[in-house]
C-alpha cells in the first residue's frame, strides 16, 4: 500500500506553554508515525485569527506538519483533535502530486 502526501494545520489556545505545545506536536507526530512518516514540522507560532473562536480565542499557536502516511492515520488524528482540548481548529489537506 502506497502512502499518500498530506497536510496537517492545526491551533492551539495561545496561552500555552512553549513546554505544553511541544508536547502537543510530540502527540500529532506520535499518532502519524503509527503507520507514516513526518517529512517537515513547521511552527508559525502565534497568530490573529481570522475570526474569534468560541467567544474567546482572538489568537492561536499555528503548526503546519507534511507527512506521508495511510488512511488509518487519518483517523487517530481526527481522534486526537478531538479528544484533546488545547486543539482549537484542526484540518488535514491531501497533497496533490
Amino acid at each position: 500500500m502506497e502512502m499518500k502526501a498530506y497536510e496537517t494545520l492545526f491551533v492551539l489556545k495561545p496561552e500555552l506553554e512553549k513546554e505544553a505545545i511541544d508536547e502537543l506536536i510530540g502527540k500529532v507526530k506520535a499518532t502519524i508515525e503509527t503507520a507514516g512518516t513526518v517529512e517537515n514540522v513547521d511552527e508559525w507560532g502565534k497568530r490573529k485569527l481570522a475570526y474569534e473562536i468560541d467567544k474567546k480565542y482572538q489568537e492561536g499557536y499555528y503548526v503546519l506538519i507534511d507527512f506521508k502516511a495511510d488512511n488509518s492515520v487519518l483517523d487517530g488524528l481526527d481522534h486526537l483533535y478531538k479528544i484533546t482540548e488545547p486543539f482549537i481548529r484542526s484540518i488535514v489537506i491531501k497533497k496533490e502530486k
